[in-house]
């Protein structure tokens, strides 16, 4: 699996995971949900990410994103 491929479902996850808590637990979860949001679309301006790099130094080869 390539990091693309992984901050892909990872994010994903974490957008799915963040808005049933914010549902059941407390709306202020959808905040997390802004957060990952925002963190996908700077990282397409930018090209950084910080989990490409934590995922890079695991030794996650890279895709054509990161």
């Amino acid at each position: 699996m390539t990091i693309d491929l992984f901050i892909l479902r990872f994010a994903g996850a974490m957008v799915i995971v963040s808005l049933l808590l914010g549902h059941f637990a407390s709306p202020y979860w959808f905040w997390f949900t802004a957060f990952v949001g925002a963190n996908l679309l700077q990282s397409t301006f930018t090209g950084f990410c910080p989990l490409a790099v934590v995922l890079r130094k695991f030794g996650v080869k890279s895709g054509a994103a990161f």
